[in-house]
């Protein structure tokens, strides 16, 4: 059963995952309230996908901005970046 939670404050992170340039993703934003709500706006505005998994959110609020994230999230974080990828195969930003 899901619970909903209104009083909860919104929070979001933001990632970035170059192969080419980083031994893992790193966070880049991160923040609670009206920043979380400008991030996943700025998210929307650029057709970035946008996962809602509070969990994560919670673990990786802990990591400082352009810090690498833990050892102990790189499954979830993987699945999650093969879920971009697929949707940026399904439907390509015309830039």
């Amino acid at each position: 059963m899901k619970r909903n939670h209104p009083n909860r404050t919104k929070s979001a992170v933001s990632l970035r995952y170059n192969s080419s340039d980083d031994s893992a993703p790193k966070v880049t934003a991160k923040g609670k309230g009206l920043v979380a709500e400008n991030i996943i706006a700025l998210a929307h505005e650029h057709n970035i996908p946008v996962q809602q998994d509070p969990d994560l959110v919670e673990v990786l609020s802990q990591v400082d901005v352009n810090q690498e994230i833990p050892p102990t999230v790189y499954q979830v974080v993987a699945e999650l970046l093969a879920f971009v990828y697929q949707m940026n195969k399904d439907y390509p930003n015309p830039r």
